[in-house]
């Protein structure tokens, strides 16, 4: 059993490292590791990505969402690292891979897609196969379940515009000087904030179905939901 948790969890998260940590671990390590510049670090780190994209639209005739928005990040990061001169524009300039990651994932929300559930899933299921297919199970016939799903997504994406928001209109109002450290403060608010309202909204009633769930199936007969989890959702037998 341990083996088996251990080896959905790699499954879970293989993506999610790949994705993500692999291209921005890449863009850090080339660019102060090696002491790249900006624009060879944002161009080497894209490979990943870039192929992670291509070999999913050829492969499954579909778009890898996270690789996409990786590669399409730093794209946005190439265009704004030719911006020079004005130290206010370059303090502004930074608020743009937070707005192109929330636009990603708003429009993935839209498309029917939410795009952090592939972030959210691995902390959730644990690599446990009961979890698993709860998860599906629920997926695929509870609406409250999926609408969790989605409000998760689209909290972070509104969450990272409005940091995005808070961060332009701080570098044209406020002292350089204190736009300086201050940008840090606003990243870090903004993702305590989004841990916090996403965890209320939607991660934390996901895992209390998927635990109901769990529990259903283990006991095997035919059982509703209680309003708090699931009401719509009748586990069958």
């Amino acid at each position: 059993m341990t083996t088996n948790r251990k080896s959905g969890m790699k499954h879970n998260l293989a993506p999610l490292l790949m994705d993500v940590a692999v291209p921005i671990g890449s863009y850090y390590l080339l660019r102060n590791g090696f002491g790249m510049s900006t624009l060879a670090a944002l161009g080497w780190s894209s490979v990943v990505p870039a192929l992670r994209t291509g070999w999913g639209v050829v492969r499954d005739r579909t778009v890898n969402g996270f690789a996409a928005l990786i590669l399409f990040v730093n794209v946005v990061g190439l265009l704004l690292s030719f911006v020079a001169g004005d130290p206010r524009l370059m303090l502004a300039k930074d608020s743009g891979v937070s707005s192109a990651i929330g636009i990603g994932i708003l429009v993935s929300v839209a498309m029917g897609r939410p795009m952090m559930t592939a972030a959210m899933k691995p902390w959730l299921v644990k690599g446990d196969a009961a979890r698993e297919a709860a998860w599906a199970g629920l997926l695929s016939g509870s609406s409250r379940f999926r609408r969790a799903e989605r409000v998760f997504s689209l909290v972070w994406g509104v969450v990272l515009l409005g940091e995005c928001v808070v961060r332009v209109v701080g570098a044209y109002t406020l002292p350089v000087d204190t736009m300086v450290w201050l940008g840090s403060v606003i990243m870090i608010v903004a993702m305590v904030l989004g841990f916090l309202v996403s965890g209320a909204l939607a991660a934390g009633p996901m895992a209390g179905m998927l635990a109901a769930e769990v529990e259903a199936r283990k006991g095997g007969s035919r059982v509703s939901l209680s309003p708090a989890v699931a009401p719509e959702v009748a586990l069958v037998r």
